[in-house]
């Protein structure tokens, strides 16, 4: 009875207290001495650990080379899902792979990790990507076949595209059986497209097809593929790269478009939550304020208020507030006993907002040179807003030597309320507006003011 309970207890830790091992090589060494682990959870990665890259001397063919090698080791009740291991802070220097319960061993060159990641332990990882290089190579041999009929019409391709689709068929089933009951099998599903089942001599044709069943194979309710890359992937290729237009009113359209039959296959509402702030984050960086304008208005918006994240949104919106295009924040001060305000200024047909400071010696030397520039164009104002500390060093310099502008000061500085919505953080700071206060350009320097105006 002993023995029994001890062979028990032994099994028992053994279960209880298993780890596994998350180990990288990369080969050459890379510069930083972190790697960081992420875990991807919806359209976000959640911090995981983190450890040092140890230098060490690998044997590759002939002759010995540095690499960089980490291990993490993860608990017994770590969760299955995609990971990301990041080693570089700018450009590429991350690398996506799977965890389900075993240890996994990769090898792969820091600057180009997609393309030689190797994986010397973790079936699951070893499967999918023998999977991913199958399937692209006879999906590549297929699409040749597709685009020579586009260049030839009059060449008879019909039967090399049927036993090529033919082959891409039974490479996927293939792939889908050896995946079977294995972690990987939603990705191996549904990675292949769907393809046309018979040659197109019309490009158009071929790519309205692509977009009508682009979506057919994914399964946006399926826990594996939301928490991975997989579907913020092809979502971001539908959006910016199957619909696409040289015109730009004709791209703005297209963008709202696939947007909308984005968000139409996702059912939960708290996935096109995720999707939306993905979506405008990605607008975000060409700073597309129509579509991020849409995004909030047409779509976030109309979301259950419970499922909005307020932060998120007042960071966003605040991020674009003084953007071209934008309606310039308005704003009031006392101009010789009269209360004065931004919005009603009607006194000329376009304005130059200038922060400046008189502790700032560009300022000083630029303002002048703004007054003496404008000082005949009867068309133009300047409303010119001091960030002070105190007031009385710019009393003494704006009635002496900003005669005509509109002087506006605005004391405790970088922290006055309205510096800080304009997002001010250097001095002279220009925004031009237009009679109705939209900010039409944002000069960097003085010469810069000259000559926008200059071309009017």
């Amino acid at each position: 009875m002993t023995k029994t309970i001890l062979v028990f207890l032994i099994f028992f830790t053994s279960i209880g207290f298993s780890q596994y091992k998350i180990k990288g090589i990369l080969v050459p060494k890379v510069k930083t001495d972190w790697v960081i682990l992420y875990k991807i959870e919806g359209t976000k990665q959640v911090f995981v650990s983190n450890t040092i890259l140890k230098t060490d001397s690998l044997k590759i063919g002939n002759k010995k080379e540095a690499a960089s090698i980490f291990e993490i080791t993860l608990p017994s009740i770590a969760k299955s899902g995609a990971y990301r291991a990041t080693y570089g802070l700018e450009g590429t220097g991350s690398v996506d792979f799977f965890f389900h319960k075993e240890d996994v061993t990769f090898r792969l060159n820091p600057q180009y990790p997609d393309e030689t990641i190797t994986f010397l332990k973790s079936e699951e990882n070893k499967l999918y990507k023998e999977y991913l290089t199958k399937i692209s190579a006879a999906q590549e041999k297929l699409d040749s076949i597709q685009i020579s009929a586009f260049q030839n019409q009059a060449k008879n391709n019909k039967e090399v595209y049927k036993k090529a689709l033919e082959k891409v068929l039974k490479t996927q089933q293939k792939y889908e059986e050896l995946a079977k009951n294995k972690y990987i099998f939603p990705l191996v599903k549904a990675t292949l497209r769907t393809n046309i089942p018979e040659i197109e001599t019309s490009p158009d044709a071929y790519m309205e097809a692509i977009k009508a069943t682009y979506f057919d194979k994914i399964n946006f309710s399926n826990e594996t593929l939301k928490n991975t890359s997989f579907i913020t992937d092809r979502v971001a290729d539908f959006v910016f790269y199957l619909n696409f237009s040289d015109d730009e009113k004709t791209q703005q359209n297209l963008y709202k478009e696939g947007i909308k039959k984005v968000l139409e296959k996702i059912k939960s509402q708290n996935y096109q939550k995720e999707i939306i702030e993905f979506l405008i984050t990605q607008f975000e960086a060409t700073k597309n304020l129509e579509i991020i304008d849409y995004l909030f208005e047409y779509q976030y918006n109309k979301l259950p208020e419970k499922l909005q994240d307020a932060t998120f949104k007042k960071e966003k919106l605040a991020l674009f507030t003084t953007e071209i295009g934008r309606i310039a924040p308005d704003f009031s001060w006392t101009e010789k006993g009269k209360k004065m305000q931004l919005a009603t200024l009607n006194d000329a047909s376009h304005y130059v907002l200038v922060f400046w400071s008189t502790s700032c010696s560009h300022c000083l030397r630029e303002i002048p040179q703004l007054h003496t520039f404008l000082k005949d164009k009867k068309n133009i104002k300047v409303i010119a807003f001091a960030l002070e500390k105190e007031a009385s060093v710019w009393e003494s310099f704006s009635k002496t030597n900003l005669f005509g502008f509109h002087n506006v000061l605005g004391l405790k500085k970088w922290e006055n309320e309205v510096a800080r919505i304009y997002q001010i953080v250097a001095t002279p700071t220009y925004f031009i507006l237009d009679k109705n206060k939209k900010i039409i350009a944002k000069p960097d320097e003085i010469e810069d003011v000259k000559e926008f105006f200059r071309k009017k």
